[in-house]
């Protein structure tokens, strides 16, 4: 295969563009809007909140930490059977899922099947993409991270429906049905061979470069405490407002109105990414700290009124934040070191993804909401400039 001196910047890029959006749609957009099986989880089986919280939290993590798996098995196969082979195994995990009579049996199939399936499909997906593009890198990204956004405005209200009509054990085999659709998402992605690729080494000495690089290091701790907070409010935001004494699905809808924020705020991003001179961390900060000011006014707001407008708020800015992450990565490490570089962030964030709902969970709802705005300022405080 001839080796291209630069990314084409478009071309079947924007084929792998619209497979990363369809992913991401059915990877995250699943895992954010699974707040509304939270509650039926804790009534079906009579466990705390708390422990049911580990059932995403051990998907985020698996997911995140086996990332490097599935870039180490790009690297050596290509993006498209590693990420077909992902969609099987998600889809797997839920269906099993289904048939669960304990926490147990949905910590190992939705935490460590589908999880594993996840690691296989999202980190080779995104580093493909970013060996597609340059100029357009910060745009492309926005446009394939909408998946998330649009998915999560559909999934919550759809998935409430399919609680109330099919029960929980129903709505999963369905969930399982939705899932083997990335197979077909794998399917899209052709591998690209960059001139680069030949300077960079083989996979021991790229993690050697990385492990010495004094800015990935710190944006790689600064996306893990990020991290560790980013889920809290999909996980408890249903929770926290039955408590307030919402019906279910209203509460629900409100995951859908921070999700058309979310929606707007990553093509919003990804434009001004490409747009705006300067460092692209620079957005990423800005974009952190108002996520951090949303969440930290969630306790206190009672009105709907106002807690809608913080949901906005909310969705926007956390979803303005995630383009411009992952477009400052190729910028630190180069696109022939995004495979290595993706998975090793990506493991590295899978403490926060495993910790973070959990220990939401511990005390009141103010407290709550409260670590998860301290993490993002203490991720904000670190980002290389």
């Amino acid at each position: 295969m001839a080796r291209r001196a630069e990314p084409p910047d478009g071309g079947w890029g924007w084929m792998v563009v619209l497979s990363a959006f369809f992913q991401s749609a059915l990877v995250f957009g699943v895992l954010r809007s699974f707040g509304v099986f939270f509650v039926e989880f804790v009534a079906a089986f009579e466990e705390q909140a708390a422990r049911v919280s580990w059932i995403a939290s051990i998907g985020i993590a698996v997911q995140q930490f086996g990332s490097p798996i599935g870039s180490a098995l790009s690297t050596k196969f290509g993006p498209r059977p590693v990420v077909m082979i992902g969609g099987v195994l998600a889809a797997l995990g839920m269906l099993l899922a289904s048939f669960a009579t304990s926490l147990t049996h949905l910590y190992l199939s939705i935490g460590l099947l589908s999880g594993s399936g996840w690691a296989l499909t999202f980190t080779p997906t995104l580093a493909c993409l970013s060996r597609y593009f340059s100029r357009r890198r910060s745009l492309a990204m926005g446009l394939a991270l909408t998946g998330v956004g649009l998915s999560s405005f559909a999934f919550a209200p759809l998935f409430q429906w399919l609680l109330s009509h099919y029960a929980w054990r129903g709505a999963l085999m369905l969930v399982s049905a939705l899932s083997f659709h990335l197979v077909a998402c794998g399917a899209l992605l052709r591998p690209l061979s960059l001139a680069e690729d030949t300077a960079v080494g083989g996979p021991v000495s790229q993690l050697t470069s990385l492990i010495h690089n004094g800015p990935f290091l710190r944006y790689t701790i600064a996306l893990t405490l990020i991290n560790t907070g980013y889920f809290i409010p999909y996980v408890h935001l249903v929770a926290h407002l039955l408590d307030l004494g919402w019906d279910p699905l209203p509460a629900a809808f409100l995951l859908s109105v921070a999700a058309i924020a979310d929606l707007v705020g990553r093509v919003a991003s990804g434009w001004l990414g490409d747009a705006v001179p300067g460092p692209v961390a620079r957005l990423l900060m800005l974009w952190t700290t108002l996520t951090g000011v949303s969440l930290a006014l969630f306790p206190v707001a009672q009105a709907p009124t106002t807690l809608v407008v913080l949901a906005v708020a909310y969705g926007f800015t956390s979803g303005a934040l995630t383009p411009v992450a992952f477009s400052v990565l190729p910028e630190l490490v180069g696109t022939g070191r995004m495979y290595c570089g993706l998975g090793l962030v990506q493991m590295v964030e899978s403490i926060g993804g495993l910790l973070g709902a959990p220990l939401s969970g511990k005390g009141n709802g103010v407290s709550r909401w409260a670590r998860a705005a301290m993490l993002y300022s203490w991720g904000k405080e670190l980002f290389p400039l």
